[in-house]
Formats: C-alpha cells, structure tokens, sequence
C-alpha cells in the first residue's frame, strides 16, 4: 500500500469516526464541531482520491478555524452555560486530538517523499488543516473539562478586567 492509499484509508477511518462522535454527542457545539470537521475530512479524501486518478487537484478555500468560529458564534448563549460533559465525550476529543496529530505526522512523512509538485501543495494543505483541527479539538477539550477555567484563561476577562 501506498502514500496516498494510506491518506485515503486515514481519511475514510476519521470519517467513520467523527460521523459516530457527532451522533453521540450530546453537547450542541461539540455535536456541529464534529460534523464540521467530517465534512473537511470529506473534502480531504476526495482530493486524495482525485490525485490518485491523475485529476487536476482542485479545492476550496476551507478554514477549519473560521468554519469552527461560525459555529460557534451561531451557538454562543448556549456555550455560556455550564457544561458538563461526559466522560466518553471527553474521551471521543481526546481520540480525535490523537487521529489529527497522527494525521499530521503522517503527512509529513509522506511530504519528504512526494514526487510532484501537486502532490507537495495537496501534503502541505493537509498538514496545515490537520494542525488546525488538533487545535480546535484540544480547545474544544479543555472547554468541557473546566468550563470555569477555560473561560477564565481563554476570554482573560477577569484577569484583563475585560
């Protein structure tokens, strides 16, 4: 198997995962946020795919960060309640933390020996997205484990006086 077989199956298997995560979780913005970033991993497999066939890479200009801001701007009066969330949610954030950092490393691998420039750019774009959804999952973690501290942390409104 090679490279590129080895993206698609990776892509395919944080599909199958983040669709599950989003069915089980229960917290609204988790839930969007998981469905989010499997439509990005959708986006990712296909132009894996398309590179494979020899297809003319094309993609949208996708940012995980502001795809992920939207939704959470959308659910923000929800977000200011205290969140407690469960453990197997907390656990579905640290196994995709763990999908993406692997993703990345994997990719960077794969880049060192990539043998056209199309699939450079393709590598570098998956390595970029990838660090932002570890990112936004290592940040969405923190929230549910410690609403109060995030808040506290992330917004510096107390310590700031903002």
């Amino acid at each position: 198997m090679d490279a590129l077989e080895v993206a698609v199956k990776m892509e395919k298997d944080a599909i199958a995962f983040y669709t599950e995560a989003a069915q089980k979780t229960k917290y609204p913005a988790g839930k969007k946020m998981f469905q989010t970033i499997t439509e990005d991993e959708k986006r990712h497999l296909e132009m894996i795919t398309q590179l494979i066939k020899g297809l003319k890479v094309t993609h949208k200009d996708v940012s995980p960060m502001k795809n992920v801001k939207t939704v959470f701007e959308a659910l923000k009066d929800e977000m200011m309640k205290k969140v407690e969330a469960t453990a197997d949610e907390l656990e579905a954030f640290k196994i995709a933390m763990q999908m993406e950092k692997e993703g990345k490393e994997f990719y960077e691998k794969t880049l060192a020996h990539a043998k056209s420039d199309k699939e450079k750019a393709l590598l570098e774009r998956l390595i970029k997205e990838e660090e932002q959804h570890y990112a936004i999952f290592f940040n969405t973690h923190e929230f549910l484990a410690d609403t109060g501290n995030w808040f506290m942390w992330e917004e510096r409104g107390i310590v700031e006086g903002g």
